[in-house]
C-alpha cells in the first residue's frame, strides 16, 4: 500500500472513530443496597434492611434497569445474593467482604481498635465495555466508632475506574461512601465532627482527582452523605477545581433540575428530615461530573431519582433510592470557557489530529483531518 493509501486508511478510520464518539451516550447508576446485616449474634445492627430476600429483588431491579454502569455502596453481607442475577450480562470488581464475626481476628477487650477491612464499595459494568481494575484509596479521616453512625467500624473510601466505552472514548469514574451523620447527632446540633470528616473527605477526594487529571472525562458518584446546604461542597471541590483552570465541576441533579442553582451554603443550617433524606429535592447521593480544559467532555441529557420503580409491597427495597444519569460524549475538546453544547449543534468545522484529538488551538506543521459537515479532507500545516 501507498504511503497515500495507507494515510487515507489512518484518516478513514480516525473520522468513523470520532462519528462513533459523537453519536455515543452510556448510562449510569448509583446505588446505596443497605448490605449490613440485619444482626451480629443476638445485637441489632439493620433490622429493617433488606436481608437476603430484599436483596435478590435489588439484584433482580438492578438487572431490569439494564444500565451500562452500575455503582454501589454497602454491598457486604448480601453481595452473593444479587450477584447471580448480574453476573450474566456485567462483569464486576473485587469484593472485599462482609461484616461479621467469621474469619475475623477480633480483640473483644479492645474493641475500639477493631475496623472491617471491607468497604462496601463495588462495580458492575456491561461485558462490552471495559474497565481496569480499581485504585481502592481508604479515607485518611473518620469519626464514630460506637455512635455518629459507626463510620469508623469499616473502611469506607473511594475507588477509581479507568473506562473504555463501546466506541473507544475514555472516561475515569470515582465512586465513594463518605462519613455519615445520624438523624440524632443532626437533630441536637451534634454533628460537627460527622461535617468535618465528611469535608477532609471531600478534600482527599479532589486531590487525587487533580493529581491524576488528564484529558479524560470524570464522572464522581456515590452516597457522599453531603447536602450542599449544610456540607461546603460547592465552594471547596467545585469551586476549588474550577479556580485551577484545568477542569469545571458540575452536579447532574443541579444542573438538570434546578438550571443551575445550587443550595446556599449555611455552615448551622438544621434540615427537616426528609422523605429518604432528601432536602429540597437533593438526596444524599450524588451523580457529578468533570471535563478537563483540552480535553475531551460529556454531557449529561437526562436525570432520575427512581422513587417509583424501587419498591416491593408498598415499602422501598433499602433506605436509599437508585440515582442514575445518561451522558452523551462530545468529541470537541473542551475549554474553561467554551458554552454549553446542550441544546446547540458543535460548530461546522472541525480540525483532528490523527490520533482524533480535536485541535482548536494553532496547529504546528503536520498532517490533519479536516471535517466540514459531512466532506471530510487531508489538512496540511506546512
Amino acid at each position: 500500500m501507498s504511503k497515500f493509501g495507507i494515510l487515507l486508511a489512518v484518516m478513514v478510520g480516525s473520522v468513523a472513530l470520532l462519528t462513533a464518539q459523537e453519536n455515543e451516550q452510556f448510562s449510569v447508576t448509583t446505588l446505596n443496597v443497605d448490605g449490613l446485616p440485619q444482626k451480629i449474634l443476638v445485637i441489632k445492627v439493620n433490622p429493617d434492611g433488606p436481608g437476603d430476600a430484599g436483596s435478590a429483588r435489588i439484584g433482580k431491579y438492578l438487572l431490569k434497569k439494564d444500565n451500562d454502569l452500575l455503582f454501589l455502596q454497602e454491598d457486604f453481607n448480601f453481595h452473593g445474593v444479587m450477584l447471580p442475577f448480574l453476573e450474566d450480562d456485567y462483569k464486576n470488581d473485587e469484593w472485599t467482604g462482609d461484616v461479621g464475626l467469621d474469619g475475623q481476628k477480633i480483640d473483644y477487650l479492645h474493641l475500639q481498635h477493631h475496623r472491617f477491612g471491607c468497604d462496601g464499595l463495588m462495580a458492575f459494568w456491561k461485558n462490552d465495555l471495559t474497565v481496569t481494575p480499581a485504585q481502592r484509596t481508604a479515607w485518611k479521616q473518620n469519626f464514630g466508632k460506637f455512635s455518629h453512625a459507626m463510620d469508623e467500624m469499616v473502611t469506607k473510601g473511594f475507588r477509581r475506574y479507568e473506562v473504555t466505552l463501546r466506541s473507544g472514548a475514555r472516561i475515569v469514574v470515582y465512586n465513594m461512601h463518605m462519613d455519615a451523620s445520624d438523624d440524632y447527632d443532626v437533630n441536637i446540633s451534634n454533628d460537627t465532627k460527622d461535617k468535618e470528616a465528611r469535608m477532609a473527605q471531600w478534600m482527599q477526594l479532589k486531590d487525587d482527582i487533580l493529581a491524576q487529571l488528564d484529558n479524560r472525562p470524570i464522572i464522581v458518584l456515590g452516597d457522599m452523605n453531603s447536602l450542599y446546604k449544610r456540607d461546603d461542597v460547592k465552594r471547596q471541590f467545585i469551586d476549588a477545581i474550577g479556580e485551577t483552570g484545568r477542569a469545571t465541576v458540575h452536579d447532574v441533579f443541579i444542573e438538570l433540575e434546578r438550571k443551575g442553582s445550587y443550595p446556599e451554603y449555611d455552615a448551622v443550617a438544621q434540615l427537616p428530615d426528609e422523605d429518604m433524606e432528601a432536602y429540597d429535592g437533593e438526596r444524599l447521593d450524588k451523580i457529578l461530573y468533570i471535563n478537563p480544559t483540552g480535553g475531551m467532555g460529556i454531557q449529561p441529557v437526562s436525570f432520575n431519582i427512581d422513587t417509583e420503580g424501587y419498591m416491593y409491597d408498598g415499602k422501598p427495597l433499602g433506605d436509599h433510592y437508585p440515582v442514575s444519569a445518561v451522558f452523551h460524549v462530545m468529541t470537541r475538546t473542551v475549554g474553561i470557557d467554551a458554552p454549553s453544547t446542550e441544546g446547540s449543534q458543535l460548530s461546522e468545522e472541525h480540525i483532528y489530529s490523527l490520533g482524533g484529538m480535536e485541535r482548536n488551538h494553532k496547529l504546528p506543521k503536520g498532517i490533519y483531518i479536516k471535517k466540514n459537515g459531512a466532506k471530510t479532507e487531508k489538512h496540511i500545516v506546512k
